[in-house]
């Protein structure tokens, strides 16, 4: 698509863009312990970018949503300590706001988000006037290669040009292999579309098995997305 041809790649200081940008991290950020503790691990292991969710939408109410603004010095004390970038999922104006005033490196908005046009326009206007954050969108649920796209073009409005898509599979019902299906087919259509724009697979939330998370890490690698959204923990049981 023309519209998208001043798309920059994401890229960060310090991170070899030759390589598969890897983000992994915690689902949640749980407790302080359990932030660095992992970030620590994975600094280790040669990680750049940390990722933990601070709010947390959730399918039924009554479950753990997210620890709330108390994670974000959480976050800060993950970049002091192991100047390791950090990201964390938006879902409203609120959520932006914080993030950003906390130093939060690089954003992502998740698929229930990404299914709903106003609050992705929501999010697309708490971003004006803050065009160096990169932002990535992850699929909607359903498998709906439009709802995808138009929901990249509303960040897109706001002047975001480091902007990405995440691939985390889409729902279906019923038993399947994976808890979301891969639908390869739309990724790759995503790419034919905006050929210059970032994607990034969520081997952990397609596969939701630790054991499907390599090799479906290598399918995404094989397809020549950029990179990978992997989820770790200090005590994966």
């Amino acid at each position: 698509m023309e519209m998208f041809n001043d798309l920059q790649p994401i890229t960060l200081p310090g991170v070899d863009p030759q390589q598969p940008l890897i983000i992994a991290g915690p689902c949640s950020a749980e407790s302080e312990d359990q932030v660095l503790e992992t970030a620590r691990q994975l600094s280790a292991d040669g990680v750049k970018v940390f990722r933990a969710g601070i709010w947390k939408p959730r399918t039924k109410p009554g479950g753990f949503e997210g620890v709330g603004l108390k994670g974000l010095p959480w976050m800060q004390q993950v970049k002091k300590e192991t100047g390791m970038y950090t990201a964390t999922e938006v879902a409203t104006h609120e959520h932006v706001n914080a993030a950003l005033d906390a130093g939060i490196d690089l954003l992502w908005i998740g698929a229930r988000t990404a299914a709903n046009p106003f609050a992705m326009q929501d999010i697309a206007d708490a971003l004006r006037g803050h065009e160096d954050v990169p932002v990535l969108v992850k699929n909607p649920v359903n498998p709906d290669l439009e709802l995808w796209i138009g929901g990249i073009q509303r960040i897109y409005n706001a002047g975001i040009r480091k902007l990405g898509a995440i691939h985390r599979g889409f729902s279906a019902y019923g038993k399947h292999l994976y808890r979301n299906e891969p639908q390869w087919h739309i990724p790759v259509e995503l790419h034919r579309r905006i050929p210059n724009i970032t994607i990034v697979c969520d081997p952990s939330h397609m596969g939701g098995k630790r054991e499907l998370i390599a090799p479906l890490s290598q399918q995404a690698l094989d397809l020549g997305f950029d990179g990978l959204m992997i989820e770790s923990h200090c005590d994966p049981d």
